[in-house]
């Protein structure tokens, strides 16, 4: 048993919290996407060099 009583405000605060930490993973997660997809190779001449080897 708690010490203190949580006050309603409290509740909301962190479920506002969870949503904003969800919308900011969302976000580090697109931009590592467009990383990962910016850093690769995506050129159709580089995959015909490497399927007439």
């Amino acid at each position: 048993m708690a010490i203190t009583k949580l006050h309603e405000i409290h509740d909301r605060r962190r479920s506002r919290n969870v949503g904003l930490g969800l919308v900011l993973g969302a976000f580090v997660v697109l931009l590592m996407g467009l990383t990962v997809v910016k850093v690769t190779v995506l050129d159709p001449a580089h995959f015909a060099q490497e399927a007439s080897r």
